[in-house]
């Protein structure tokens, strides 16, 4: 069974599945990274027309759309793709063997301050709108994260960035100066 919440973005929505999407955490995919992406199913829903972006979560899936479809075409179609995935198939879209270990070098106390409040404290506000949040570097007391799914290019996002991440990021972990965002 597929639900569907709308998202702060308005070219972004969250369906919602009661079957695992994915087992390894979040991942997007962009459009104009296709032909990078092995995996069927995603390819498959970015040639849909007016599919932008996607972020697979472990039971949501967010699309973000172009101006030039509308989601009454749209929504049946994303529906339907993942019913006829989810009946041909047991195990969820997104598996072990297809993501990489993303930052396993990183050891260092502060990143790992920041990382913990990010995953514990942030990510499951952000999942709540169809979005995901990666810690990417710190360096001289600035926090550099990639806003995904609807949060990508969402008008609110810088707002709950600095206001939100920020004074959550400097309250819990005192290195923190600053968060930026970055692609």
């Amino acid at each position: 069974m597929i639900q569907i919440e709308t998202t702060p973005n308005p070219d972004s929505i969250k369906f919602l599945s009661d079957k695992t999407l994915s087992s390894i955490g979040s991942e997007e995919f962009k459009k104009e990274k296709k032909n990078e992406i092995s995996i069927p199913f995603v390819k498959e829903l970015l040639n849909f027309k007016g599919v932008e972006l996607i972020l697979l979560s472990k039971n949501f899936l967010s699309v973000k759309k172009t101006k030039e479809v509308s989601w009454n075409e749209l929504k049946p179609m994303i529906i339907s793709h993942l019913n006829d995935y989810f009946e041909k198939n047991d195990e969820p879209i997104l598996k072990e063997s297809k993501k990489n270990k993303e930052n396993s070098e990183i050891d260092n106390e502060t990143v790992n301050k920041i990382i913990e409040v990010l995953d514990t404290k942030i990510r499951p506000a952000v999942a709540r709108d169809g979005g995901d949040i990666k810690f990417k570097s710190f360096e001289n007391g600035v926090v550099k994260v990639q806003l995904q799914g609807s949060c990508s290019g969402c008008p609110s996002s810088l707002m709950t960035l600095k206001q939100g991440v920020q004074n959550l990021l400097k309250h819990y972990v005192k290195e923190v100066n600053s968060v930026e965002a970055v692609q």
